[in-house]
């Protein structure tokens, strides 16, 4: 189903955002379980990847743990709703965000000049990616699989290198946007010089812009916090719903 304006309420949004992420997450996991409210998966997912996410606010704290692993440390739970408690059951609240969402269509303003923007095509390329994401090295997270489902990552690039980037990944009638990253300016090899890097904004309207083009008609949604969040709110974008992620501490 696609969002149109007139049923994009806050809370038929939310309800999309949360199965575009727990698909997102699925996706990285390489499987796990959507099963009525919740998806998780019973043994531990990838580093910054929550065991389970909740779908729906019906969800109960009960139906969330049932299906994960908490005996072994980094447990996590993505409240898409921020309505659990999951303190009883030796949680503690990691942080805070907000969803938010953008009507379809490409950057209000024409994107600034800066890195040229395209898609990762090849396991080389994703490597590279995520090496620029993370800001040390490719640790395989992102799986070459990635490559081939209705997701895409998006690079910016000065010359050769990944300066900017985010995953944009459509499923619930939206376009998911995460994973947006800039890269600061390095220095060149003789220390002197320094390679110019990337600027948040234009990244968010590059990455926009690609989007209108690639899933013309969808909305976007995602969620940030702090700084970011910010950011993306100057981008165009909404808050629509508070959502919190719990780690298992005990």
């Amino acid at each position: 189903m696609i969002i149109t304006p007139r049923d994009s309420d806050a809370p038929t949004l939310l309800l999309a955002a949360a199965r575009n992420n727990a698909e997102w997450c699925a996706a990285v996991s390489r499987g796990g379980a959507f099963s009525g409210s919740v998806w998780s998966s019973p043994r531990r997912t990838p580093p910054l990847y929550p065991d389970a996410v909740s779908l729906t606010p019906e969800a109960s704290a009960a139906q969330v743990l049932e299906g994960i692993d908490t005996s072994s440390p980094g447990c996590s739970v993505k409240d898409s709703f921020a309505v659990l408690d999951l303190a009883p059951a030796g949680f503690e609240v990691l942080f805070e965000a907000q969803w938010i969402h953008r009507p379809a269509g490409p950057a209000s303003a024409a994107t600034a000049v800066g890195p040229e923007w395209s898609a990762v095509r090849t396991a080389e390329e994703l490597d590279a990616w995520e090496a620029a994401w993370d800001g040390e090295e490719s640790t395989g997270l992102l799986h070459a699989d990635l490559l081939d489902g209705d997701l895409v990552f998006l690079a910016g690039r000065r010359g050769d290198r990944i300066v900017a980037g985010a995953v944009a990944s459509a499923g619930g009638g939206v376009v998911g946007v995460s994973n947006l990253f800039t890269v600061d300016g390095a220095e060149g090899a003789d220390g002197a010089e320094r390679a110019e890097g990337a600027d948040a904004a234009a990244a968010w309207a590059a990455v926009l812009d690609a989007v209108a083009a690639r899933w013309p008609g969808l909305p976007v949604v995602g969620y940030e916090h702090g700084e970011d969040l910010d950011i993306a709110l100057r981008a165009g974008f909404t808050p629509i719903g508070p959502l919190r992620v719990w780690l298992h501490t005990a």
